[in-house]
């Protein structure tokens, strides 16, 4: 009687064993990650080798993943910058809306043309006039009326070419190859002269990088009661302008570590490619060029948005990737 006890346990656990076998076996391994909207060329092949070959033990170009950093500008280069920045499209919709509500901005001459649908004369005065007109449009909140006056805008308003939500002018080349970088160990940031509260709030979402890892311009806060609680509340002061010179700066504080990839499409982003590329061991710098007038905007050295001309003539002498976006990229958008 017992040896037949025995031999039944013996067939229970092998039947257990082999069910877990079994389902292990269905459960299989997920799929490589993949450039699956890059077109096959020198772009996409470098981009992929210097990863692979980064993340790989015992290859020459080995990264240690405590080192493996990659920082990405925002605009025009995870999502679209035209025919105006969005954030600053943002900054037009609040002043068009609250204007009544604040008289003392009739003195501005920024204000007025906005309000006077001149847009090109309310930029007449360079970044002075942008910073202004951001500044109105952000300060005087507590972050989480931002956030929310941010995430309204975005789900009730349109790009004026594609009709999609400006969440949605995101560039699925850059999702693949954001994934794609996470899969090989890699820790991805935004470092953008975009502002920082404007893009944690929906960064996430759409990158899946979490806030802590954007860096981005800011005005200056205090943290003070408002409506019976303590609140950070942001004041109309530049606190930072994270672009060209500021951007290694800004990794410098934020980061602390040199990034060993970093990825831009303007001169804005030139330094910041610099910083990156101009160390030892491995380093990548990757630019967008936007060339596709069919799907996106085709546009570089003469554009006053996202100018791009000193990254075109020296990037190719100092070993950066040119991104061919209408010859590189099957798709823009995510569908």
């Amino acid at each position: 009687m017992k040896n037949i006890l025995s031999i039944f346990f013996l067939l229970v656990i092998a039947s257990a064993c082999a069910e877990k076998e079994f389902t292990t076996v269905e459960e299989a391994p997920s799929k490589e990650v993949q450039l699956s909207s890059w077109n096959d060329g020198e772009a996409r092949s470098k981009i992929e080798d210097f990863i692979r070959s980064t993340a790989s033990e015992g290859s020459s170009n080995f990264v240690p993943e405590k080192d493996r950093v990659a920082v990405f500008d925002n605009d025009g280069t995870l999502w679209g910058e035209q025919p105006m920045y969005y954030q600053l499209l943002y900054a037009v919709d609040f002043i068009k809306k609250n204007a009544a509500d604040h008289p003392e901005w009739s003195s501005s001459e920024a204000i007025q043309a906005v309000l006077n649908d001149d847009l090109s004369g309310a930029l007449a005065g360079g970044h002075q006039a942008i910073f202004e007109l951001v500044m109105v449009s952000h300060a005087g909140m507590s972050e989480d009326e931002f956030a929310q006056s941010v995430k309204t805008w975005l789900e009730t308003t349109r790009h004026p070419d594609t009709g999609k939500a400006y969440n949605e002018m995101i560039y699925q080349p850059m999702l693949e190859l954001l994934e794609f970088l996470r899969a090989n160990g890699y820790k991805t940031f935004i470092v953008s002269g975009g502002g920082i509260d404007f893009i944690r709030v929906w960064a996430e979402e759409a990158y899946d990088i979490p806030p802590y890892q954007v860096v981005g311009s800011s005005l200056k806060a205090k943290y003070e009661e408002k409506d019976g609680e303590k609140q950070v509340i942001k004041i109309p002061e530049l606190n930072f302008i994270d672009d060209k010179e500021g951007k290694p700066v800004a990794i410098h504080q934020h980061l602390g570590i040199r990034p060993t990839i970093a990825v831009g499409n303007s001169d804005g982003d030139y330094q910041m490619l610099e910083y990156t590329t101009n160390s030892t061991g491995p380093r990548l710098g990757i630019l967008i060029h936007h060339t596709d007038s069919e799907r996106e905007y085709a546009y570089d050295s003469l554009s006053a948005i996202g100018n791009l001309k000193m990254g075109l003539n020296n990037g190719p002498g100092l070993g950066w990737v040119i991104v061919d976006m209408a010859e590189d990229w099957k798709s823009i958008y995510p569908d």
